[in-house]
């Protein structure tokens, strides 16, 4: 039942004067005005956190609802014919022939990528994007290592820039002389020469896109599946020209081919096939240049090693002493070296260390001045280093004989 005015407390006494009663009506005013505002302010905060809790419920009842559909499953459109179109469903290789709607067929096309059910219906057409495999390997950040970090391999080091970087920074000269720029590199020789370091300067040095993989990455279990890496690699490398792909550990997939009837070694021979025909196949490579790496070069299939495919075949030796002296002064740049430090006594000391070998010697020097809490490396670190870089290699060869 509502108040009446009788019923409520007025802020004053009966006997009070007109003009206190008014001015205590007045103070009752502002104060109720006061709490109505903040009322006011209370429901408006209340109301914006309904909205967001049932925002919040709309958005878990459409994921709950998507949740109990039937999965759908990712397939490769192989043929379109007149009776339905052939499709492979990826992971199982599993093909299967389903009928489409004529307008879906319009929009269909071999190698299109499609959702199906598990009745392998097709549901819509997916867009032809790369594998995802490709696009991490684009190469984001360029590496820190710079043709100054590299000594030792000088000859090789101005081939491969004339095989790589003058195409892209001056295509100009190639045209004028009339022929065309070298179409890639391979470099092989002795583990820890420099090989990768070369690539990763190139990489560092040119504003191409730059994009890397080893050849292990392209061997799968299921068929097809290296293949379709590879025209994923160069269809990114296509849409990002100028571009440089590195191959590191090339003869992982382009040994020698065999009469084996393994399904293993037909898979990797069938990714070979792929990296053939991307190289030097009947459509244009476009503005691609190509650098691999191998320690296997007698391993390789003759059909990789024509001209065409790589036009330059480039041997990368262990150093000599020159070159071990230059390596030692670039490994040890940032170190404290003592003056008795001899490069070129520890270069004739190292007499068959490749680059790798002398990075692992000054750090190996490093580590014996830390035990010894010293800040400065002495030729006696060096020597010790060598020393003891010998043993290991010694003590892994035995290793491998046990067990060989």
């Amino acid at each position: 039942m509502t108040d009446t005015v009788d019923d409520v407390d007025m802020p004053f006494d009966d006997d009070a004067s007109q003009q206190d009663k008014l001015d205590a009506l007045q103070e009752r005013l502002e104060i109720l005005e006061a709490q109505n505002e903040e009322m006011r302010d209370k429901l408006l905060d209340a109301n914006a956190e309904n909205n967001k809790y049932q925002q919040k419920l709309e958005r878990l009842s459409h994921e709950n609802k998507k949740l109990k559909q039937s999965p759908l499953f990712v397939a490769t459109v192989q043929e379109i014919t007149d009776e339905g179109v052939i499709i492979k469903q990826h992971g199982n290789n599993q093909e299967a022939l389903t009928e489409v709607t004529d307008e879906m067929r319009e929009n269909l096309k071999p190698d299109a990528r499609v959702a199906v059910n598990n009745s392998l219906s097709i549901v819509r057409v997916l867009d032809n994007e790369t594998d995802v495999r490709a696009r991490v390997m684009q190469v984001e950040t360029k590496p820190e290592v710079t043709y100054a970090d590299i000594g030792g391999i000088d000859d090789q080091m101005e081939q491969v820039r004339e095989t790589v970087e003058m195409p892209l920074e001056h295509p100009e000269m190639f045209e004028q002389v009339g022929i065309d720029p070298p179409s890639g590199v391979l470099l092989y020789g002795p583990p820890g020469t420099g090989k990768t370091m070369l690539a990763k300067a190139v990489a560092n040095q040119t504003d191409a896109t730059f994009i890397k993989m080893a050849g292990s990455e392209l061997v799968h279990k299921f068929i097809g599946e290296g293949a379709k890496l590879v025209r994923d690699l160069f269809e990114l490398a296509r849409q990002h020209q100028p571009a440089v792909i590195f191959i590191d550990e090339i003869d992982a997939i382009a040994a020698k081919r065999t009469d084996s009837k393994t399904s293993g070694d037909a898979e990797v021979q069938r990714t070979m096939m792929q990296l053939l025909a991307e190289m030097d196949g009947f459509e244009e490579r476009g503005d691609i240049s190509i650098i691999a790496a191998t320690n296997r070069f007698d391993m390789l299939d003759r059909a990789i090693l024509r001209p065409g495919r790589f036009d330059r075949l480039i041997e990368v030796p262990k150093p000599d002493a020159e070159g071990r002296e230059m390596i030692f002064q670039i490994h040890t740049r940032p170190m404290n070296v003592a003056d008795d430090v001899s490069f070129a006594d520890l270069a004739d000391l190292a007499d068959d260390a490749s680059g790798a070998d002398i990075k692992a010697i000054c750090t190996e020097a490093g580590m014996f001045a830390i035990r010894d809490d010293r800040t400065e490396v002495t030729m006696a670190d060096f020597q010790n280093a060598w020393e003891k870089i010998q043993q290991t290699e010694d003590e892994d060869e035995e290793v491998s004989k046990t067990f060989a």
